[in-house]
């Protein structure tokens, strides 16, 4: 009997600590506070059904989706392209081309080591792909880029795949972009976010779906927010989300329908309801003060999560010597809660220019300054972007706040000769006291093609050697003009439960048919507590690249309205060999893709029709 009392109350001790809540930092009294927000009233969201996913042909592969809009920067347009094009001339010009090397130390504890890694999210006529990538404790995977939502186990073996439109399976939703994942250690199960990419006030939402369980094949629970929540006639863009113990955080900016940037905004999220299905509560804030572009939220960097309330931080698209840092203080069912804002001296940052490719002179767009990626850990902040390395090439920007002392700490990394881009941060430790980091980022300079990397940053802020992930096959040319977008993030999520630190990470890479696909790696390093490449080749049970291809076929028709389409292989006889779509295509410009490789040799005929009526007859040729 008292075995059994023993293991009851060890079972609750653990389910105490599982479910526990970290606590925040106490913030010094001489914190530099510049001001509070507008909290709006308390409204509430019904779930709209829930979606069990049905996969499409995971054979076949067929996608279709509608051409996204693009982001916008809160700097006028010929305002930021003024800086960067004197940037480009500087680093055109600049005696310090190519100079060898990274400026990684010798001191490093890691170096960054790739296991398990194979393709992702195929290219969907968009750009740019906006990768982010989540993984749960027993190894699914939940990968997202526009337009598309893929699930995985970790050995690289796809379970689902489809258009996020027929994912949230919503008639009066179009234009789907922006698609946001993680993975809530404190609850154990998924979210998922993607935008309504419309450009327009009367046609902006937010779609929200909260996994059933830790398998995302076993359903989630779907809701609908409005993009314009104060009716300002704006739309919202450029998302960000973390979550607390109890409610879940979505940023982003508010434009006029004439494209101006107006305010930032932050949505406030009851969360638990949403896992289970049920009616939950919601509020907002607005007119933050600071005028931030882009919050950037931050969740817990381990597993466990923090709050009351969340942090959050903002950096200045333009560059700046400081940042914003706010401190939601309390869940809203508190009623006391505050949006407090702060003001942080840093090391000076700014632009660099457009990154240049090998084999063409289509530069690829390296944005502004504003955050990327960060997580909250044992007091410390810790949070990426790029800017200007030196000669006008992009470098990694990792910093580390520390709460307690409202100082900042940061440091660069990159080469010249190299654009390093887009970087994503994760915890790269066992421990909380340990501040070590791992980060994933593109590159592309004059001599490479767009590529995936990663690379360490130690708890000494020794920067080890950036690891290649996924070598680009050509440069990317998608949007025929004179500079191609790029990012406009990388996905990046910490294995919680693994035996030694472990992370994984989504990332674009230029293809031999000049477009981006997605590839997905688990990233491990050398180091005392980490697994190492010979680990990795004696290890039967890792497939160190299972690294599938799948040869598309791609193509393009325009529609001036929305309709129900059918879309077929008909080979040489006129008999359908496979109907690969039958539902709605958005009006505009649509691309539709799928493996070509389950073809035999010979010619057939790719039609597209609507109501009887023959919208685009392509032919197709398989040569053995």
């Amino acid at each position: 009997m008292k075995n059994y009392l023993l293991y009851f109350f060890l079972l609750i001790f653990i389910s105490i600590n599982i479910n526990a809540q970290l606590s925040k930092t106490i913030l010094p009294n001489d914190a530099k506070f510049i001001g509070s927000a507008t909290k709006s009233a308390t409204y509430t969201s019904i779930q709209l059904g829930k979606v069990v996913p049905v996969s499409a042909d995971l054979t076949w592969r067929p996608l279709l989706i509608n051409r996204c809009i693009t982001h916008h920067s809160k700097l006028p347009d010929e305002q930021l392209k003024a800086i960067k094009e004197a940037k480009l001339s500087l680093k055109i010009n600049s005696s310090l081309k190519t100079d060898g090397a990274e400026n990684s130390s010798a001191n490093s504890a890691y170096t960054p080591v790739v296991g398990r890694n194979f393709a992702g999210n195929t290219n969907t006529g968009s750009t740019p792909l906006d990768n982010s990538i989540a993984i749960s404790n027993n190894d699914n995977i939940v990968s997202v880029c526009n337009t598309s939502i893929e699930f995985y186990n970790s050995s690289g073996t796809r379970t689902f795949t489809n258009s996020i439109e027929t994912f949230f399976n919503d008639v009066s939703i179009s234009n789907v972009c922006d698609p946001v994942v993680i993975y809530d250690g404190g609850a154990d199960k998924f979210i998922f976010f993607a935008q309504e990419c419309s450009g327009n006030s009367s046609n902006t939402n937010l779609l929200v779906c909260f996994s059933v369980s830790n398998d995302p094949n076993a359903g989630w629970w779907r809701y609908k927010l409005t993009g314009d929540p104060a009716s300002t006639n704006t739309w919202f863009d450029y998302p960000k989300m973390a979550v607390s113990n109890n409610e879940l955080y979505i940023t982003g900016n508010s434009f006029s329908n004439s494209g101006t940037f107006q305010e930032a905004l932050l949505y406030q999220i009851e969360k638990n309801n949403g896992y289970t299905g049920g009616t939950f509560n919601w509020q907002y804030w607005r007119n933050i003060s600071g005028a931030p572009f882009t919050l950037l939220p931050v969740s817990s960097g381990q597993q466990a999560n923090y709050g009351p309330g969340i942090y959050l931080v903002a950096t200045s698209s333009s560059g700046d010597n400081s940042f914003k840092f706010y401190d939601l203080t309390n869940d809203m069912s508190a009623a006391d809660e505050a949006l407090n804002g702060y003001n942080i001296s840093t090391t000076s940052y700014s632009p660099a220019s457009d990154a240049q490719q090998l084999g063409t002179s289509i530069l690829l767009d390296n944005g502004d300054c504003r955050a990327l990626s960060g997580f909250y850990l044992n007091g410390y902040i810790h949070f990426v972007f790029h800017s200007d390395l030196g000669s006008g090439y992009n470098g990694i920007n990792y910093n580390r706040f520390d709460l307690s002392t409202q100082t900042n700490t940061s440091t660069l990394f990159g080469q010249n000769g190299f654009d390093y881009s887009y970087p994503a941060v994760a915890s790269f430790s066992s421990s909380a006291t340990d501040k070590s980091v791992m980060i994933g980022f593109g590159r592309s300079g004059p001599s490479i093609y767009p590529e995936v990397r990663v690379v360490s940053c130690d708890a000494g802020f020794n920067w080890g050697p950036s690891t290649l992930v996924k070598s680009g096959n050509g440069y990317s040319a998608l949007l025929g003009g004179s500079v191609e977008r790029w990012g406009d993030y990388t996905g990046i999520s910490r294995k919680h439960n693994a035996t030694q630190p472990t992370v994984w990470m989504n990332g674009m890479f230029g293809t031999g048919v000049n477009n981006w696909d997605t590839w997905i790696g688990e990233i491990t390093a050398t180091g005392s507590s980490a697994t190492g490449v010979n680990d990795l080749k004696n290890n039967t049970n890792i497939q160190v690249s299972p690294n599938p291809i799948y040869n598309e076929f791609k193509t393009e028709f325009d529609l001036t309205e929305k309709l129900n389409i059918s879309i077929r292989i008909i080979d040489a006889q006129g008999k359908i060999v496979k109907e690969l779509y039958n539902g709605i295509a958005q009006s505009g410009k649509n691309t539709f893709l799928f493996n070509k490789a389950n073809l035999e040799a010979g010619s057939y005929i790719l039609s597209i029709t609507s109501n009887n009526q023959t919208i685009k007859n392509e032919q197709i040729i398989i040569s053995n």
